[in-house]
């Protein structure tokens, strides 16, 4: 075990002028990780495979024009609300918020999207890097004006990333508004096991401690309804290869092209839980032998299999991305939430502290 360390380099300008730099995290463990102040979004992932070789296993971009250019939040941190708001529109205290939507579903049904048009990830953050101990990290901190996209209050955010001696990558966050507002937040990074480059993750092993998901319509927005994982796609209450059913003829695929759904985690709150820290999924590489196991104190899962991601830009290294090139495993609430009472709240009181944590504990099978 090496001692834990990190280093500092800059990561280039962005398309709104802000310098933005990079923190490269040395874990005690083993595990490097490359991230940003732009956003938070994590850059490089380094872990290893059963022999012991190390690899970048996460998708990005080399500096901020990649992510300038257009992209599906390839490791960002997600805010003020993570996922989806129908047509943009909510009411909080009796008054109705419009918000940017987008028309970013086949049927035309616009929503507002991950923040809006210019969410957290679009924004330079503070940031300090620490070693304690064999532990090493960055804190983020980022204040979000009063009607940033439409949402009503200031909030003072802080994310904190820490890498462990056990190559465990822990995400934290906090918010304080001052005004009631909904917050979702979420880190958004993408997998891929064999490399970035490495093709479809369609062989990796997926399994979801979920036994129901929230079905969607053609705008890819929650029905409302809950439905029942059991012998069906959405399936994943033990280990599953992800391209086993994910093109089978089923209208919630045809709808995501394969999978964009959230589910609802057995012991998280949406389910009766306490909202503790629970296991939410695992994620393993059957030709490498890599594995990450997802922890989390939010009641759902989000599950990605970019689906929707434009190709026809160059990754790090220069390297083109494949369809379904990398998976996402966004740990929040349900999409929609401020639309639905009688879903657990995102709503944070004024003054009110949001806070939050998950966990992905990396390891090799």
């Amino acid at each position: 075990m090496s001692a834990a360390s990190y280093e500092i380099v800059d990561f280039g300008v962005t398309k709104y002028g802000e310098k933005a730099r990079k923190f490269i995290l040395r874990g005690a463990g083993g595990v490097v990780l490359e991230v940003s102040d732009y956003g938070g979004k994590v850059v490089r992932l380094f872990t290893p495979d059963r022999n012991g070789a190390m690899k970048d296993v996460v998708v990005g971009f080399d500096d901020p024009s990649g992510w300038d250019r257009g992209d599906p939040y390839w490791g960002c941190i997600i805010g003020r609300y993570g996922n989806r708001i129908a047509a943009g529109r909510f009411t909080l205290n009796g008054v109705e918020y419009t918000l940017p939507a987008l028309n970013n579903a086949p049927g035309g049904i616009g929503c507002n999207l991950h923040g809006g048009a210019r969410g957290w990830d679009a924004y330079v953050w503070g940031a300090e890097p620490f070693v304690d101990g064999d532990d090493v990290g960055v804190v983020f901190t980022h204040t979000s004006p009063d009607g940033d996209e439409g949402f009503p209050g200031k909030v003072d955010v802080k994310v904190r990333y820490t890498l462990t001696a056990g190559n465990v990558w822990r995400v934290e966050y906090e918010a304080v508004p001052d005004k009631d507002t909904p917050i979702n937040m979420t880190q958004h990074v993408y997998f891929n096991f064999k490399g970035e480059a490495g093709g479809t993750i369609e062989d990796h092993e997926l399994e979801i401690a979920a036994e129901a998901m929230t079905p969607v319509n053609a705008g890819q927005i929650p029905t409302g309804e809950t439905a029942k994982v059991a012998g069906g796609p959405f399936d994943f209450r033990k280990p599953m290869r992800i391209g086993e059913r994910i093109n089978e003829p089923h209208e919630q695929l045809e709808i995501g092209k394969g999978y964009d759904h959230n589910w609802i985690l057995d012991e998280g709150v949406m389910a009766g839980g306490k909202g503790g820290l629970v296991r939410a999924a695992s994620l393993y590489c059957p030709l490498n032998g890599r594995s990450v196991e997802v922890w989390t104190q939010e009641p759902c899962l989000q599950v990605y299999t970019a689906n929707w991601a434009s190709y026809d830009q160059k990754a790090k290294g220069g390297e083109h991305l494949s369809f379904r090139c990398g998976i996402a495993l966004e740990t929040q609430h349900a999409p929609d939430s401020p639309n639905r009472p009688e879903w657990p709240t995102t709503i944070v009181k004024a003054g009110a502290k949001y806070v939050s944590s998950t966990e992905f504990r990396f390891g090799v099978k």
